[in-house]
């Protein structure tokens, strides 16, 4: 009878060890957690994380950050060797080798599905979150690119931001006249050379040929035969006409906007709702707005690119929780609104307790007037056409290319295999 309770009290000890174990995993109150980040999310990930802090106290979270180029190879080489961190930022579509599509058939990604936050999913951006109908990462913000202005320096010009193709020009030639440049350009950052482009081509390309992509795939039309070549042209107009700073090849994206919140060596810049945070940790009293930038002379022609932002995802083969945990709070309204805030964006995933930023009212206003395109990489079908993008663009700045011979490369390499 002795030895029968003592099997009994033994199997119950397993029992409840088993529960509590459970129970952990389910509700993990503590531990550590491993996050991949690019440095050009810092400063709203550092947000994010005391909010975070809050919620988890004991929960000890290792941040590590690199920029685009290094992120995205060493990403690569960690998922392959199974070294990655628990939760990591990708890229939305296919266009470059951090993106989901890319990604996810090798296994690397965990498919998010069937977490409590996807039925909140906007429609809208589901064509770039999903592969072959399985939800892969959480965008934290909705960007867009746009002209930058430091509107003090603009006032001192005695000039308003530019509505048309004619202003753009005109406004180099006043910025030069000043000792400034109109826009400053980091383009020692490959990413950065595209932007421009990107500003240009939903006016016009896709205004007026919304199945442009369609096209393109079916092999009815091509970079090289289409609005793009204006697009690009203009770019090399913008070079050519003294828009930029000294040495655009010499100068990277960390490096390009204090030129802009000092006030006294540019004007503003083409970059991505994103560089608010680090233009007002450069100059905090600078008042910074965001502009379409005008492609032709008709204003009422412009449309801005608007797409989600790099967001997270989940290692496959981590086994740790709070990886999960911490992709659900990503979803959330407490880290959306804080991101998107501290970064200057928008959420994501919409919530009516967001408050727009002022410098973001007309890229809103385009936004619910239709008037936005997403960024044409994250529908391209490989990351061999942003590449041949990106050595093309400095190939010419380099003096070394030109747009004809670029855009014959993106076309080879978008129906390349």
């Amino acid at each position: 009878m002795k030895r029968k309770s003592i099997a009994i009290l033994a199997a119950l000890v397993v029992i409840a060890a088993a529960v509590a174990t459970a129970a952990a995993f389910a509700q993990p109150k503590a531990g550590s957690l491993k996050i991949y980040v690019l440095a050009g999310d810092r400063i709203p990930m550092e947000a994010v994380l005391k909010v975070w802090k809050q919620q988890n106290p004991s929960v000890k979270v290792n941040v590590t950050y690199a920029d685009t180029s290094p992120y995205q190879s060493t990403l690569r080489t960690q998922l392959a060797a199974g070294t990655a961190a628990d939760v990591f930022e990708v890229w939305p579509g296919n266009g470059n080798p951090g993106a989901i599509q890319v990604l996810a058939p090798y296994g690397y990604l965990a498919d998010l599905t069937k977490q409590p936050f996807a039925k909140r999913e906007p429609a809208g951006i589901k064509q770039v979150t999903h592969v072959k109908g399985k939800l892969y990462f959480v965008p934290p913000a909705y960007s867009g690119i746009g002209a930058i202005y430091n509107m003090e320096t603009l006032a001192k010009l005695g000039v308003s931001a530019p509505t048309t193709w004619s202003d753009v020009l005109a406004l180099c030639d006043k910025a030069k006249a000043a000792g400034l440049a109109a826009y400053s350009l980091g383009n020692q950052d490959q990413w950065v050379t595209q932007l421009i482009p990107y500003a240009l081509v939903p006016t016009l390309v896709y205004r007026t040929q919304p199945n442009f992509e369609a096209n393109l795939k079916a092999g009815k039309t091509s970079f090289s035969k289409s609005g793009w070549v204006t697009a690009e042209n203009k770019y090399v107009e913008m070079n050519e006409r003294g828009c930029f700073q000294q040495g655009p090849l010499s100068t990277n994206y960390n490096a390009s906007l204090p030129l802009v919140a000092n006030g006294h060596a540019a004007v503003g810049v083409v970059q991505g709702s994103w560089a608010f945070a680090p233009l007002r940790q450069a100059n905090p009293t600078a008042t910074y707005r965001m502009f379409p930038f005008p492609a032709t002379n008709n204003p009422t022609q412009t449309w801005m690119p608007g797409a989600a932002n790099a967001g997270f995802a989940v290692n496959a083969k981590t086994k740790n929780p709070l990886a999960m945990k911490f992709v659900n709070f990503v979803a959330s309204s407490a880290f959306q609104n804080t991101f998107a805030k501290t970064q200057g964006s928008l959420p994501a995933y919409p919530n009516p307790s967001f408050k727009v930023d002022a410098g973001l009212t007309r890229f809103v206003a385009f936004q619910k007037a239709g008037k936005t395109y997403p960024f044409p990489d994250q529908l391209w079908p490989n990351p061999k056409v942003q590449q041949a993008h990106l050595v093309g663009l400095q190939n010419i700045f380099a003096g070394k290319g030109s747009v004809a011979e670029m855009l014959a490369a993106m076309d080879k390499a978008y129906h390349s295999k």
